[in-house]
């Protein structure tokens, strides 16, 4: 073959392959732009979508913000508890008025699985303390909030502890007793493990519907230089002398140990005989119990006393705050008081000198039974020492 010839079938060749290449680029560049156009539409049905999301909820916030025309009422908005307190206060007689007053007094934060995944608390454990909203669930007056607001019957202003009574508009005080009866308070996060917080320092009585969490945040939420009514910064005035301990008192709280203690977040009894000793350093009675305690209160079933303190001073005239005995009056000193703890029903006496003597103790009513999930030491052991 001579070299002519070769050289146009070289020729040819490359021709065919240039050909070929061009061919195939213009097929890959058609398919590239058919993807880049379906990329386009796709990408601007999702942002007409997201838009269309964003004023439709735009719209729901403004239909729930604007009153009803017939009645001028604000729309109520959706909220359900997403977790519920399992506290060492098994009722509200005996809870600190304060969080962090009672540095050993610890709870349980259990949020509801179908609500809140176990994801939601990574990273809460890294905070030393955090907020929580919760409902004042127990009120006595929660049915009066449904009524009407000429038929509520809601009193502007509550009595104060620290006022010996005294009263005071519901916004200057925090009052369980509110329009809206949320709460707020700071306890410390002890632990977090899968859907439980540990918390410390609670304010919180059993059963309390918690609403949200949020981390306490120290450069924002401590307000350098935050003033507070002079009344407010009279701490005596709820403290107690001394707390003791009759004798016998521990020998039946070691027979009632082995049972509460398989139930308790508490370690020991000596644990817990701290844990009494910081909830009674504080005045925990009612204002007219302190004020009138020759007015003993009539006691009921397991040795519960007839509503609750709290109740009683900010919900009722002075002249009904308290059930009398018939049998008239009795000496202070001699008056027994009750507070249910871990279980357990403390009998306790305050002399007249502001002592106070814990003489007996006993499984109470309200321990929780054997079929309720409760959070105990062994959960936390790993945490807790």
């Amino acid at each position: 073959m001579s070299s002519k010839t070769l050289t146009l079938v070289a020729f040819a060749v490359a021709a065919s392959a240039i050909s070929a290449s061009t061919a195939i680029s213009f097929y890959i560049w058609g398919k590239f732009k058919r993807l880049e156009k379906s990329l386009n539409s796709t990408l601007q049905k999702c942002a007409a979508e997201r838009q269309g999301r964003v004023r439709a909820q735009q719209a729901l916030r403004k239909a729930l913000a604007q009153p009803k025309s017939e009645n001028l009422e604000l729309t109520s908005y959706p909220m359900t508890p997403i977790g519920v307190v399992q506290s060492c206060f098994s009722t509200r007689n005996g809870t600190p008025r304060q969080p962090l007053l009672v540095p050993l007094a610890r709870a349980c934060l259990v949020f509801d699985a179908s609500r809140v995944p176990p994801a939601s608390l990574e990273g809460l454990g890294e905070y030393s303390h955090c907020w929580i909203l919760y409902v004042f669930h127990l009120n006595t007056d929660l049915e009066k909030l449904w009524k009407e607001p000429s038929k509520s019957k809601f009193k502007a202003k509550v009595r104060v502890p620290r006022l010996k009574g005294e009263r005071i508009g519901v916004f200057a005080t925090r009052s369980p007793h509110r329009p809206c009866p949320i709460g707020l308070t700071v306890a410390k996060v002890e632990a977090v493990q899968g859907n439980t917080v540990l918390l410390s320092g609670v304010d919180l009585v059993d059963g309390t519907p918690v609403l949200d969490v949020k981390p306490y945040l120290p450069y924002c939420d401590s307000i350098q230089g935050a003033e507070v009514p002079e009344w407010v910064m009279v701490e005596n005035k709820l403290t107690i002398a001394s707390v003791s301990f009759a004798e016998g008192f521990f020998s039946t709280l070691d027979d009632c140990w082995g049972t509460a203690g398989k139930k308790s977040l508490y370690a020991s009894i000596d644990e817990l005989q701290s844990l009494i000793k910081q909830v009674l350093s504080w005045d925990i009675r009612s204002v007219s119990q302190r004020n009138r305690p020759h007015d003993s209160l009539v006691m009921i079933g397991n040795d519960k006393a007839f509503g609750n303190p709290s109740d009683i001073d900010e919900n009722q005239d002075e002249e009904t705050s308290v059930c009398r005995s018939d049998q008239g009056p009795t000496p202070s000193e001699d008056v027994i008081y009750h507070l249910i703890l871990e279980g357990l029903d403390l009998s306790y006496r305050i002399d007249g000198n502001g002592n106070v003597i814990v003489e007996k103790v006993s499984i109470s009513s309200e321990f929780p039974n054997g079929k309720q999930n409760r959070c105990n030491y062994s959960m936390w052991r790993d945490h807790l020492t």
